[in-house]
């Protein structure tokens, strides 16, 4: 049975980001997972070095999916434009087990047409939805044996 549970994306910051116009960047990303799309603060005037430090969460059923990361440049008077993105594969924290996944904040490469457009840094964790008490007793105790 694929495992439920809350995905919290910890969005720190990133370096070195592409400037994609002649004035001083506004980054913000859009973070999906399956049909679910949040979006964060923009980071005004931190140009390619932005701090988000937020953290978002995202309702998880399976981890045969991936997290993608949007990276845009908030432009006022015109569309904003695109930087980059990276996907994220969740299989290595939500596992069958219903245990807790957890992956330090790590840089991870932002990429547009094959070009690397700087650096993000991300952490993860995964909370297991328990369904059932006396399930999550045996599956304590089966980790014993």
């Amino acid at each position: 049975m694929a495992p439920r549970g809350t995905l919290e994306v910890q969005l720190v910051g990133a370096k070195d980001l592409k400037n994609m116009d002649a004035g001083m960047m506004d980054p913000y990303c859009v973070i999906t997972y399956k049909d679910q799309q949040k979006k964060s603060g923009v980071a005004r005037g931190q140009g390619s070095m932005p701090d988000w430090n937020e953290t978002l969460l995202f309702t998880i059923a399976g981890g045969e999916d991936d997290l993608r990361i949007k990276i845009y440049d908030q432009d006022s008077g015109s569309l904003d434009d695109y930087v980059g993105e990276l996907k994220i594969p969740l299989d290595a924290i939500v596992t069958d087990t219903g245990c807790e996944g957890r992956m330090p904040p790590t840089p991870y490469e932002v990429m547009r047409h094959d070009q690397v457009k700087g650096e993000i840094t991300i952490g993860l964790f995964f909370n297991p939805e328990c369904a059932d008490e006396n399930a999550l007793v045996l599956v304590l105790l089966s980790r014993l044996v």
